[in-house]
């Protein structure tokens, strides 16, 4: 990972070259879990009409109930991919760390919105929040567990530097292979 991330510990922003990872805390959760009929701008950012769907909508409860159990926990959990170039400053996406460090290493997930992928949006969030996690947290050790269907992240896990290690079972995703990049 580049050593060149920002951090605004006020704000709870990483900033990049081209995107902003704003951390979704708590009470940010609990409006993106609102009226989602519309688009609306939440935490200073244009969150997509029909967002979160189903699955993402789990995904920010399971978060927010991790949040709840331990609030020490959630600068690692979930920040939104925004474009802080455009005016609007839209929601593109969503990354985060499944929990924080456990034995030196933290896994990482990420969601890319359609219209927003194929442009190495992932990539450049991924590097931010490795050079944050390992600047800010000494980490040393990364895990992607990603679908073998998924070339775009397979490819990407590659470019990365990651080494595949695995390969386990997901209740919800199925079949992943899991892989990890040590520093």
């Amino acid at each position: 990972p580049p050593d060149s991330c920002h951090s605004d510990s006020v704000t709870h922003t990483i900033s990049s070259p081209r995107l902003d990872l704003v951390l979704l805390t708590a009470a940010l959760i609990d409006e993106l879990l609102g009226d989602s009929t519309r688009e609306r701008e939440v935490g200073g950012f244009l969150v997509p009409a029909a967002w979160p769907n189903d699955h993402d909508a789990r995904f920010l409860r399971m978060r927010r109930e991790q949040i709840t159990k331990s609030p020490a926990d959630e600068p690692f959990l979930a920040r939104a991919i925004v474009l802080p170039s455009d005016r609007r400053r839209p929601m593109i996406g969503h990354i985060g760390f499944h929990e924080p460090p456990k034995d030196g290493a933290l896994e990482m997930g990420y969601t890319v919105f359609p219209e927003y992928r194929r442009q190495g949006i992932a990539h450049e969030a991924a590097l931010a929040m490795m050079a944050w996690a390992t600047a800010e947290h000494g980490v040393r050790r990364y895990i992607l567990s990603i679908s073998p269907d998924n070339a775009p992240s397979l490819a990407m896990a590659a470019n990365l530097g990651f080494t595949r290690t695995g390969e386990q079972m997901d209740d919800e995703d199925g079949l992943e292979w899991v892989f990890e990049l040590r520093l």
